[in-house]
């Protein structure tokens, strides 16, 4: 049976990266947007991370004609009562420019979140990632799963692999921030890890089930 495709529907190099990763061993041929031209994106309109993954993977379905997968994801800050939490792109807001270059878009979220948590008390400073998948064909969502990876916000940026909240996402068990981790063992523990982990037994149980 030949590689099924799959638009993994977003432009952030290092979630196609990492979710290519662990979908490594199935018989899927996972690739980016970019690789279809210029696509506008769909409005995000959810209140939940499962909301809105469930919209881009039906958007991004109908707009291509394939099975496309989307992933939501975000930090949760419980000293900030679940903040930025959907918003977690688009923390920074009107402190970027439109079209910014991702790193600069992670620098100004990250500083946001530091300013925010200037005088939270490090015992207070717990968080989580949280990232919800949604596999769609047009008109149709065929898997959905999620996963989630606990952490503390540290007050210093620290590490140069991940992107995004990594460099302040400080993991306990490991004594050091998600941007320190190599990415394997990253891969092994994080939200999306996780989440595509699950993600790749359900979608080989149904590959298994359609042939």
């Amino acid at each position: 049976m030949a590689d099924k495709e799959i638009v993994l529907a977003t432009g952030n190099p290092g979630k196609l990266r990492e979710i290519k990763q662990v979908l490594a061993d199935l018989p899927v041929n996972v690739i980016g947007l970019n690789e279809l031209g210029d696509i506008a994106e769909p409005d995000e309109t959810g209140d939940t991370f499962a909301q809105n993954a469930r919209e881009k993977a039906l958007y991004y379905a109908q707009y291509t004609g394939r099975w496309c997968l989307a992933d939501d994801s975000g930090l949760q800050v419980d000293a900030l009562d679940g903040a930025p939490g959907v918003r977690s792109a688009r923390y920074s807001g009107d402190a970027i420019a439109p079209g910014s270059p991702r790193e600069d878009v992670d620098r100004a979220n990250n500083a946001k979140l530091l300013d925010a948590l200037k005088d939270t008390p490090d015992e207070q400073r717990t968080a989580r990632f949280v990232c919800s998948l949604a596999l769609a064909r047009p008109g149709e969502i065929l898997l959905e799963t999620s996963g989630a990876f606990n952490g503390v916000i540290a007050r210093s940026n620290s590490g140069e692999n991940g992107f995004g909240y990594d460099p302040l996402f400080f993991v306990p068990a490991h004594g050091c921030t998600a941007a320190e981790l190599p990415p394997k063992e990253k891969n092994a523990i994080s939200h999306r890890g996780r989440a595509v982990r699950r993600f790749a037994e359900l979608l080989n149980e149904f590959l298994a089930g359609a042939e």
